[in-house]
């Protein structure tokens, strides 16, 4: 099983011919720009669609503390997004409350392990928006 670093090399490596398909679900590598180190930073994420927008879930399994990747958006919302041999530029954004009433769901069909995930924390897990540029 694919997995952290070694998804995202084979992902890109392939042009997601492996690690796009994972676990019935789809995957996309999302990179942002580490807000302390300045430094590319490259995740693999589950993935949904809502119009030409890409949806990814700021889950980290339903720790207390967002994943980096999301804090990493807050020095810059610019992020690079592969999916399959598709690359592009993209702005991230979190969904507001009426829009995450919408996309949740979206989100929960991909993985439905995403409503455990948010019972497991009091944190208000986002959904981020990946508006393509």
């Amino acid at each position: 099983m694919l997995f952290g670093q070694e998804h995202v090399e084979r992902y890109v490596a392939t042009d997601g011919e492996e690690g796009h398909d994972w676990q019935d679900t789809t995957v996309l590598i999302l990179t942002t720009t580490g807000r302390r180190s300045g430094e590319q930073r490259s995740t693999p994420l589950i993935y949904g669609k809502h119009g030409d927008d890409h949806l990814v879930v700021a889950s980290k399994g339903g720790a207390e503390e967002h994943p980096a990747w999301y804090l990493n958006l807050d020095a810059s919302a610019e992020v690079a997004v592969q999916v399959r041999g598709d690359r592009f530029t993209a702005h991230a954004r979190t969904a507001t409350p009426d829009e995450k009433r919408t996309l949740w769901p979206v989100m929960v069909e991909r993985w439905s392990a995403y409503d455990e995930y948010q019972s497991k924390t009091d944190r208000d897990i986002p959904v981020v928006v990946l508006e393509r540029r």
